[in-house]
């Protein structure tokens, strides 16, 4: 362990956000409230994290990023405004923040048109700030067009067999005949653009981003199989246009992260990494824990994804090797305990706490994570001899 367990036990709580209830900051606190009314002598540090998905931004900024705002295209074509993050010559850009389902005109889905191109502009922006390096935090968006609303606005050309343009979202992919990458991949020589994720789908298929997470932004059955016929036209026009690399990419895990943003990403040249550990990284967690007698964290679903190295794992498996004990929370668990021991050595699950919906309850949802920091600190801190503290 970093540190034994002493009268003033050191606390680190790190969350995700429950999604559609709390953020990760607003998480955290609900839990450190309770904790310390259970141990007042506690001392609690807070780390509000991201994945890769919303609030990527907020946590960014937590890690000495600053926020600055980008006016650009929305999902639907309207204007957004949305936050990145700078620290230097590094520009973070939350997908989520500009096309996700948040940003959708009166929360009205469109599976079939919503487009990525205020991801392309958003790009621009930090190149014209002179940024070398581009980090696209994938996750949480309405759109399924392949990332070719990406490609656009960096200048691809997608066009039809007249020569006019296609029209937006994946379904104008299918009427695709030819598209040019030269000028998009010219844009992004020389910078280093980091795909962070932690979602490991090709673009096609069963597993494909339109089976897997299409229903979720709208889409009927018979939209989802619409979809992916039309991204498969797509990686065919680009074989046919010169990307030689095309069906290889679409094969690639994480080529279907965030619609196909992360395929649109590998073809201008980007690398696929961990959005749990690029965040975790970022945001120094690995120091925190080093002081730390052990270690809170959580999110809104503890499942079978969670278990595919989501942010609760992965900030698992480092406090493991740095011999401090994990503690989960979660506003649900699907997973049975033998398949949680491995990481955490508790979990517990607002839905255990009462027969209320507190999915969309955000003041429930804070009652209820203050009355598990307050479980917390009994079963592990209060009253407790130094002997057994030490033993955690």
């Amino acid at each position: 362990m970093a540190a034994s367990v002493s009268l003033a036990p050191c606390v680190l709580i790190a969350p995700d956000k429950f999604k559609g209830s709390l953020t990760a900051d607003e998480v955290a606190r609900a839990l450190e409230r309770g904790l310390l009314e259970g141990a007042p002598h506690a001392r609690v540090s807070r780390l509000a994290l991201a994945d890769g998905g919303e609030g990527s931004v907020a946590a960014a900024c937590a890690g000495q990023f600053g926020a600055e705002k980008v006016t650009v295209t929305g999902p639907t074509g309207q204007p957004v405004t949305a936050p990145v993050a700078v620290r230097g010559r590094t520009v973070l850009i939350e997908a989520a923040a500009v096309c996700g389902l948040g940003a959708l005109p009166g929360g009205v889905k469109a599976p079939l048109t919503a487009t990525s191109r205020g991801i392309g502009q958003a790009v621009r922006y930090a190149l014209a700030g002179g940024a070398d390096t581009i980090v696209l935090a994938l996750g949480g968006v309405a759109t399924t067009d392949g990332g070719a609303g990406l490609l656009q606005s960096l200048g691809a050309v997608p066009a039809r067999a007249d020569g006019t343009p296609i029209g937006p979202g994946g379904r104008g992919l299918a009427d695709l005949h030819t598209i040019d990458l030269a000028e998009a991949r010219t844009a992004l020589a020389g910078v280093d653009l980091v795909l962070a994720t932690d979602v490991d789908n090709p673009l096609l298929g069963p597993t494909g981003t339109a089976a897997v997470y299409g229903p979720q932004k709208g889409a009927t059955e018979d939209d989802v199989r619409e979809l992916d016929a039309a991204l498969g036209t797509f990686v065919r026009r680009l074989e046919a246009a010169g990307a030689t690399d095309a069906a290889r990419l679409a094969r690639t895990a994480g080529a279907g992260a965030a619609g196909g943003l992360g395929y649109a990403g590998m073809l201008l040249g980007g690398r696929v990494c961990s959005g749990a550990d690029y965040f975790l990284t970022l945001l120094g967690a690995d120091e925190l824990l080093a002081g730390a007698d052990f270690v809170v964290t959580g999110e809104g679903s503890l499942d079978e994804q969670t278990l595919s190295g989501k942010l609760p794992i992965a900030l698992a498996r480092r406090a493991r090797r740095q011999g401090v004990a994990a503690h989960a929370v979660a506003g649900r668990c699907t997973l049975p305990p033998e398949r949680t021991a491995a990481h955490f050595r508790s979990v517990q699950a607002l839905t255990d706490l009462t027969d209320q919906d507190c999915a969309n309850d955000s003041a429930l949802s804070a009652r209820l994570l203050a009355q598990c920091g307050r479980n917390l600190a009994d079963r592990w801190i209060g009253g407790r001899t130094d002997e057994a503290a030490r033993s955690v």
